[in-house]
């Protein structure tokens, strides 16, 4: 559950999260810490993280579930779900605040400086940057086809800078066609150009996948899906056409194998918002929820 407040000049300044989530370190059968008897929930949720450590008022809280389904890592791992809880959502306050979403995150972002993030930084100068970028070689704030949306979302995840702007539409029947996603990518020096741009490409249509399709139901203890028959992973014709840039300069490569998938997914909740005014709050993105009446 997430509420944001804003103040009389648009500026958000509360933001409260409460995650229910079974503890990672449950089902991995991590070591608990000395003197605890359970995981925490919600540990994932870092208090400096973007946009939440820019928000004066803030409060993150979280409720431990336990489950008997046994359960791995998944491409991104916290940040997967997160960035695209707090993504969409940062969208919600520039929409109730009458601002543009990407002016709104770079007044967020403030002037570049190094912030906290766990045991190291990330600096917020680095995160701007590749949002100005996508946003530039997406053509941010352009006239598209009637129909058609675009949305943005960026993060910094696994010690890498991501920015991706998706351009989406939505049939009669709430079938989400993405046409076009432009990324922007600070991963420090790029070593091999082919297969990075290959890594931002496979993360791209892995996270698509995911939200406009793949689901995993149980019912009386045993998985209802069997094959990709009714697991729905995403199919050549449905894959956008994609566009990667890379911010130059780095000295140190840095990840790329999880940091593009984050913001693939809020990226294309944000676009359908804009195409159609309804907002995507789970996924996978189920076309009954978008279906004309």
């Amino acid at each position: 559950m997430l509420r944001g407040g804003l103040a009389a000049d648009g500026r958000p300044i509360a933001w409260t999260h409460h995650i229910v989530n079974a503890a990672r370190g449950e089902y991995l059968r991590w070591k608990l810490a000395p003197g605890t008897t359970t995981f925490p929930a919600a540990a994932e949720l870092g208090r400096d993280d973007f946009p939440a450590g820019f928000i004066p008022n803030l409060r993150l809280s979280g409720t431990t579930v336990h489950s008997r389904i046994p359960r791995g890592q998944w491409r991104a791992v916290e940040d997967s779900s997160n960035v695209f809880v707090s993504q969409t959502f940062v969208d919600e306050l520039a929409h109730l605040a009458g601002r543009d979403p990407l002016a709104f995150r770079l007044d967020l972002l403030g002037e570049p400086r190094e912030v906290p993030y766990y045991d190291t930084t990330y600096h917020t100068g680095r995160l701007r940057a590749v949002l100005e970028m996508a946003a530039a070689r997406a053509a941010w704030g352009t006239p598209l086809p009637p129909g058609r949306g675009r949305g943005i979302a960026g993060a910094y995840a696994n010690e890498a800078y991501v920015a991706e702007v998706a351009e989406a539409s939505v049939d009669a029947d709430g079938k989400v066609r993405v046409h076009r996603v432009v990324a922007a990518v600070d991963c420090g020096l790029v070593v091999n150009r082919a297969g990075a741009e290959a890594q931002v490409e496979g993360a791209i249509a892995y996270g698509l996948s995911a939200a406009l399709g793949e689901e995993i139901t149980v019912e009386q203890g045993m998985v209802q899906q069997s094959n990709f028959t009714d697991y729905s992973v995403l199919r050549i014709d449905q894959m956008p056409a994609v566009e990667v840039y890379f911010v130059q300069g780095g000295s140190v490569p840095l990840g790329l194998g999880e940091p593009p998938l984050p913001p693939i997914a809020p990226a294309v909740g944000n676009a359908i918002f804009a195409a159609t005014g309804r907002r995507i709050r789970r996924l996978p993105i189920r076309p009954a929820d978008l279906k004309r009446a």
